[in-house]
């Protein structure tokens, strides 16, 4: 954690309140410690980022959330795309 920290310019203590959260969800090492994916810091640099603008922390958990569905959503449409280039339903 402090190492995440570090990189991210944050103190251990904001890992700890997106843990709680729920934003995030480290995996723990076997001494108990945790560890955090790009991902997750990808996250947490976010949710800093809107945090600095004024944004409150569950807002910003909740637009963070939100950005990701959209992101998955937009993937799932370009590669749905890909498969069907003509635009026909495959219905009819």
């Amino acid at each position: 954690m402090g190492r995440a920290a570090e990189i991210l310019g944050v103190t251990a203590a904001f890992l700890r309140s997106l843990g709680a959260a729920e934003l995030l969800a480290p995996q723990r090492s076997e001494g108990g410690h945790r560890r955090y994916s790009r991902y997750q810091l990808r996250l947490a640099a976010r949710a800093r980022e809107l945090l600095d603008q004024g944004t409150s922390l569950e807002a910003a958990c909740r637009i963070i959330e939100l950005e990701d569905q959209l992101a998955v959503a937009v993937e799932l449409n370009a590669e749905l795309t890909r498969q069907n280039p003509t635009g026909a339903h495959p219905d009819h």
